[in-house]
């Protein structure tokens, strides 16, 4: 299909034609089946799990009990942008996510920008859980009386060299991704039934034996990046996957009911379940932060808080909540339940790989989106013959998260990851803006309910979190940025099919992998099959 001229415009100029985009949505011919109870379901699911099990140590850090508040924050920027998110899913349900919104509406400079940054909340959101998982692993394996030694139990930042446990599982979902395994609906839900119920166990068991003075002092480190808000900015990435909602809007019946239902709800209830989780960890033992001589706190991940954290524990104390690795097996442990946290070892150890999988998975959608747009080499499209997965960028991707899962410590990698991720939903917010005053009548299956309301929270509560985040995350974006757009001036504009007078619907290819999605419900056609095809 040949681009218009206002497609091959200058450079906020070349915007890729929305109708083009379309065409994939009308030819997957979706059927809505979901309702607000499945998709309530489908957001707890998507949400609860990493940052819960893995973050609660860096939010105590930096918030102590207040991080309470924290995870509210967080709750409700999240929400709001959830509805800005929903709206545009709902008008471009195909692959590639905010980047393919951004294409459609500000133009491919852009989008282009979006999608570069989009690689930090996957790729590097992936390196993040990757490490977490290793926290668990390696106190799992010590409580049965296995030993990894230090030095290639943690990166440099925690006291060792190499994280080999979080390079072996990215190493191992790599693999999986290029062979091609595919998560069921039934699997999914197996996994949500763990983590769920892990949690519920650990509310009861924690919250009949908490203490008041733990809350004591309640705000200990203030507001500012390392107090409330900033716990916030890194918490952000605990709730990280509502998105499953959203772009599922294309597949519920009457969304403009339903959306925004099973948002909230499933929002509102993982916040519930947070504050609870959060409530019986600092009850039980106590979240106050780790400070230096002069009683300012230690910047979290940094090897100066695992120095004084190991001599605490040398000292003969017992470990504070915000040195551990496994937070929630730690607490469980530190009360007496030693089977009980190992079990909670195990529910992350199960869990928590397949949310590096579905990260991964969405990195590598995104950057075959991009190199069939002709903004990435197309040798990064190419189809493995046999497996008819993206190998080649599965395996560049995957390289990627291992190096970064060895060396970083979970807490920065968030906090990194998050900074990329609100980039993205902020542009998302300003889309929804932009298209309601540029094409006031294309059809919108589910409206951003208050629009001028909700898009402007959206976007201040997205820049408030950012310029929270701690000053090197705040410079890994814009720095991140000038490689990005380095490589779109030097390489990708020239390339662009869009430029070049080609706009194409890569979904459409029979060779294209499955797109970014929720697993098909039982008995639902697969992705990509002629009966989901219509």
């Amino acid at each position: 299909m040949m681009a218009t001229a206002a497609e091959r415009g200058g450079l906020l100029g070349r915007v890729k034609s929305l109708d083009a985009i379309l065409a994939t949505a009308e030819k997957k011919g979706l059927h809505r089946s979901l309702g607000a109870f499945q998709l309530t379901l489908l957001g707890i699911g998507a949400v609860i799990g990493t940052g819960i099990f893995v973050l609660t140590a860096e939010a105590a850090q930096k918030a102590g009990p207040a991080m309470m508040i924290s995870f509210v924050i967080a709750g409700v920027v999240c929400a709001v942008a959830a509805l800005c998110y929903s709206e545009l899913a709902s008008m471009v349900p195909v692959a590639g996510s905010a980047y393919t919104y951004t294409y459609a509406v500000m133009g491919e400079l852009f989008a282009w920008m979006v999608g570069w940054a989009l690689i930090l909340e996957y790729a590097i959101g992936a390196s993040a859980v990757a490490v977490g998982w290793s926290g668990y692993f390696v106190g799992l394996m010590k409580s049965w009386g296995i030993i990894i030694p230090p030095a290639l139990a943690a990166g440099p930042f925690g006291g060792g060299v190499f994280n080999l446990p979080a390079a072996v599982i990215a190493g191992l979902v790599t693999v999986l991704l290029i062979v091609g395994t595919k998560e069921s609906a039934r699997f999914n839900a197996v996994l949500v039934l763990v983590k769920v119920t892990a949690l519920t166990i650990f509310c009861i068991l924690t919250l009949p034996i908490l203490k008041g003075e733990h809350f004591t002092p309640f705000i200990p480190n203030g507001w500012g990046t390392y107090g409330v808000v900033g716990a916030a900015a890194s918490i952000f990435f605990a709730y990280v996957g509502f998105d499953a909602v959203s772009t599922a809007a294309e597949e519920t019946k009457n969304p403009q009911r339903n959306v925004p239902i099973g948002l909230i709800a499933s929002l509102g209830i993982c916040t519930i379940f947070y504050l609870l989780v959060a409530a019986g960890a600092i009850g039980a033992i106590g979240a106050q932060p780790v400070r230096d001589a002069l009683g300012h706190p230690f910047p979290p991940g940094s090897i100066e808080l695992t120095n004084q954290c190991n001599a605490i524990v040398a000292g003969g104390a017992e470990q504070p909540l915000v040195c551990s690795r496994e937070a929630l097996a730690h607490v469980l442990r530190s009360v007496g339940y030693q089977r009980l946290g190992d079990m909670m070892g195990v529910a992350a150890f199960i869990a928590l790989p397949s949310v590096v999988l579905m990260m991964m998975f969405g990195q590598t959608r995104i950057f075959f989106v991009m190199a069939r747009d002709g903004l990435l080499p197309e040798k990064l499209a190419s189809v493995h013959p046999r497996f008819r997965t993206p190998h080649v960028v599965t395996a560049v991707t995957g390289v990627g998260v291992m190096l970064a899962a060895a060396f970083l410590p979970v807490g920065k990698l968030a906090d990194y990851s998050n900074s990329g991720t609100l980039f993205a939903f902020m542009m998302v917010a300003i889309s929804v803006l932009v298209l309601r005053r540029t094409d006031p009548n294309r059809r919108r299956p589910f409206r951003t309910p208050a629009v001028g309301i909700i898009a402007p929270i959206a976007i201040i509560g997205c820049i408030a979190l950012y310029i929270m985040l701690p000053p090197i995350a705040i410079a890994v974006l814009p720095v991140w940025g000038v490689v990005g757009l380095l490589i779109y001036f030097g390489y990708s504009r020239s390339r662009s099919h869009v430029g070049r007078g080609i706009t194409e619907v890569p979904e459409l290819s029979p060779d294209a992998p499955p797109s970014v999605g929720v697993a098909p419900l039982p008995g639902a056609p697969a992705p990509g099959s002629p009966e989901e095809r219509g």
